[in-house]
């Protein structure tokens, strides 16, 4: 299956983006254009969600099952093998993909089913759209999103320190 794509895909309602924390703030309006281009979809063990470097066009928040983040460092002389590292794990009730709001719009890891489940996928050219027009809504998924890369780089270096 190609990264992104989805099987049987469902909209959602407002009522179950409410019970996410990363849309807290939000007002009924706002909900329902989100609701509109927002899908529910499963995931499959061993799936490639995206991949680094590609465009980043869902936002996506887990419902359940498990995501590792993955990075891939290619030596620029050719000298080694790229080397992949596990950077991360999205639990449920996590948002992964935030570089779906954040230029140049391309993600930085890619993301790799680690156990079954479902996800809310958000059409990141729409989201994007809908944040030109509604300056509040950018600004807290914004807030929300750095908060989140934070947290994702803090992580990162304790992994490093090990």
């Amino acid at each position: 299956m190609q990264p992104g794509m989805i099987q049987e895909a469902e909209m959602v309602s407002t009522e179950l983006l409410r019970r996410y924390p990363f849309f807290a703030g939000l007002n009924d309006k706002q909900l329902r254009e989100l609701a509109m281009i927002t899908e529910e979809l499963e995931i499959q063990e061993g799936e490639t969600l995206f991949e680094g470097e590609s465009g980043a066009n869902f936002l996506y928040l887990l419902q359940d099952g498990s995501v590792n983040l993955h990075y891939v460092v290619i030596d620029e002389r050719g000298m080694e093998l790229p080397q992949d590292f596990m950077v991360g794990v999205i639990n449920p009730r996590e948002v992964f993909g935030i570089s779906t709001l954040i230029k140049p719009f391309e993600y930085t890891a890619s993301a790799i089913v680690n156990k079954s489940g479902s996800v809310l996928q958000i059409d990141g050219p729409k989201l994007r759209a809908l944040c030109e027009e509604d300056k509040d809504m950018y600004i807290l998924l914004l807030e929300r999103i750095a908060s989140t890369a934070l947290l994702r780089l803090r992580d990162t270096r304790m992994q490093l320190v090990v």
